[in-house]
């Protein structure tokens, strides 16, 4: 992948580079969502792998695929977390053909619940007031001393000690938690 290349991509999220830096994190954090609800080892790498093969793809893409780069992203993220399933199952002795078919409905059954239980928490999300919204996800964004930076400079924005803002994130994940326990039960994901 060339420099070229993710200037390519970053033009084909928009067109202004600041609202694609932001496109490009927000889709970040998602697919690295969808990875770990899927409880993938590596969830960053695979959300890497999967932009990575987007932005190989970028010069072909269509301006009009970007109305609906979700689905393209998530597409590309489901594929992705099929090797890296082939990938565990060839790692862990036998081959794919031989070890998948043994269990294709529980595996699909589990591709299913985790596929709704990201769709709750999308659905959840969005309920949740933009200022709440804004501080989970930053909350949980890094890694590392990145991490603890971040973190305080949410807590400094949001005017709230480190102590207050781990509270505040306490209530914000019951919350959460309960939507999606209560998406789950109804079964309504599929509700954006």
């Amino acid at each position: 992948m060339t420099g070229e290349d993710f200037d390519l991509f970053l033009n084909w999220l928009d067109s202004d580079r600041e609202r694609a830096a932001k496109k490009y994190t927000a889709i970040h954090q998602r697919l690295i969502v969808f990875f770990d609800a899927r409880r993938c080892a590596n969830s960053e790498d695979l959300a890497d792998e999967t932009i990575n093969r987007i932005i190989r793809r970028s010069p072909t893409l269509e301006p009009a695929a970007n109305e609906d780069s979700t689905a393209l992203f998530y597409k590309v993220a489901h594929y992705v977390h099929l090797n890296y399933l082939e990938t565990i199952v060839k790692r862990d002795g036998g081959t794919p053909s031989e070890s998948l078919p043994d269990q294709p409905l529980s595996l699909e059954a589990e591709l299913e619940e985790k596929e709704l239980m990201q769709k709750c928490l999308e659905h959840c999300l969005q309920k949740l007031a933009s200022a709440k919204r804004e501080m989970v996800v930053h909350y949980y964004r890094e890694d590392k001393q990145a991490r603890i930076d971040q973190r305080k400079s949410l807590a400094e924005r949001f005017g709230y000690s480190p102590n207050a803002l781990r509270l505040q994130l306490f209530r914000i994940r019951e919350e959460l938690s309960a939507c999606v326990t209560a998406c789950l039960k109804a079964g309504d994901g599929k509700k954006r």
